[in-house]
């Protein structure tokens, strides 16, 4: 069929949430060739899509969603079987257009023309192939229900074999240099710490930990066709690797870093603002998991840095202090104590070290498992190496603050 084929493990975890009562989203094992360019996809393949009805001032899904507009007779009578709102209006009313593309996922928009004139449009979220080594989606599935009720993100319309349709947001996609913005930055701390208040039911166990054990044991089990990244990977002392997890393991848990659920990968490509209406949003919650404070917030400062990896992007301690006040007393951001803005510069800062051990672990699986065109070799490397450039710096801070605090 070209661009579309089976796939069940997204699709045994959507089910299940279904199945259970926790989810109101239609469902399709079908999934969207990703490694087709987008002119040959959009024609193909228009990934589940929904209609909002405008009734007393208030909005509510309707239960036609269409699935797949692709190019089998097989997949039309599937459309048309689960999914009767558009399935006869043709191929011309529909576009696609990319929103963003990150490094384990694309986001697009698709636009519909109904034939009583309106334009609706819903995103699309593509998952990269392989994900499903490095993300645990029954915990996003799960935790998205939640997440959407409390304002955050888009509402979740309907999942299929390799992604997920969710509401549009009119809004555009921040890039590394907007975080620098002190009336960005500010409005992302104060939506963060209104992110880490939300409860998500089941285990509040915090996933650092576990998440970078699970990593280290597929990473350091790898082995390359190609003989330069094998080379490359046989240079690496996983050894070394080990005991720098263990250190700052332990010394992080003196911290006593509160426990939130936490985003876990805020970068710029997921966070969007609408400027006209000054409103920000976060995105993808791939990752997200209960974790600890410092990790999300340490993690989000990294990616100052883009996926260049310029760290001289990285906030300064003023930065960083701007950010602390506003998530921590938003109201009252100058009764913040110097304390307190110590105590959680000295928690971010420890975390940060973990941020960058996490994400070059992953990469390292990435290498091997994922066919998208992003060098995951050289930035296990970029992300090491900025772990060991600041290790000294910043595990000298905490062991100072610990020792001078009486809880080292």
């Amino acid at each position: 069929m070209g661009a579309v084929n089976k796939i069940w493990n997204e699709m045994d975890v959507a089910m299940e949430v279904r199945d259970n009562g926790r989810a109101d989203f239609q469902s399709s094992p079908l999934t969207v060739e990703t490694s087709l360019s987008l002119p040959d996809m959009s024609p193909r393949v228009m990934s589940v899509s929904a209609s909002c009805f405008m009734l007393h001032d208030s909005c509510f899904l309707s239960s036609n969603l269409i699935i797949i507009i692709c190019d089998s007779i097989f997949d039309r009578e599937l459309c048309k079987d689960l999914f009767n709102k558009w399935s006869k209006l043709d191929d011309s009313r529909f576009s696609v257009e990319t929103v963003s593309g990150g490094i384990t996922n694309l986001l697009l928009k698709v636009s519909v023309k109904e034939e009583n004139g309106n334009d609706v449009s819903v995103t699309v979220r593509l998952y990269g192939p392989n994900t499903d080594y490095v993300i645990n989606r029954e915990r996003e599935l799960q935790a998205i229900k939640y997440l959407s009720a409390a304002g955050f993100g888009a509402k979740l319309l309907a999942i299929f074999g390799n992604g997920m349709v969710q509401s549009f947001i009119n809004a555009r996609t921040l890039i590394p240099t907007d975080m620098r913005n002190s009336k960005l930055a500010a409005e992302i701390a104060k939506q963060l710490r209104n992110f880490h208040q939300v409860e998500i039911p089941g285990s509040k166990e915090p996933q650092l930990w576990n998440d970078i054990s699970k990593f280290y044991e597929k990473a350091s089990g790898l082995e390359f066709d190609d003989i330069e990244k094998q080379r490359m990977y046989e240079g690496i002392s996983f050894k070394e690797v080990h005991k720098e997890i263990f250190e700052l393991k332990e010394l992080a848990g003196h911290l006593n870093s509160p426990v939130v659920f936490a985003h876990n990968d805020l970068l710029s490509g997921n966070i969007m603002v609408n400027d006209e209406q000054e409103k920000l949003y976060f995105i993808d919650f791939e990752y997200g998991s209960y974790n600890y404070r410092g990790f999300d917030i340490g993690n989000h400062f990294n990616e100052y840095a883009g996926y260049d990896c310029d760290y001289s992007l990285f906030p300064n301690k003023e930065e960083q202090y701007h950010f602390f006040r506003h998530y921590l007393l938003p109201d009252k951001r100058d009764e913040v104590s110097d304390k307190d803005l110590e105590a959680l510069y000295v928690e971010t800062n420890t975390f940060m070290l973990a941020s960058h051990i996490f994400w070059a672990l992953w990469a390292l699986i990435q290498a091997k498992m994922s066919p998208i065109d992003f060098d995951y070799l050289s930035y296990f490397f970029l992300r090491y190496n900025e772990y060991k450039k600041q290790k000294e710096t910043y595990i000298s801070l905490a062991q100072s603050y610990l020792s001078k605090s009486g809880t080292g």
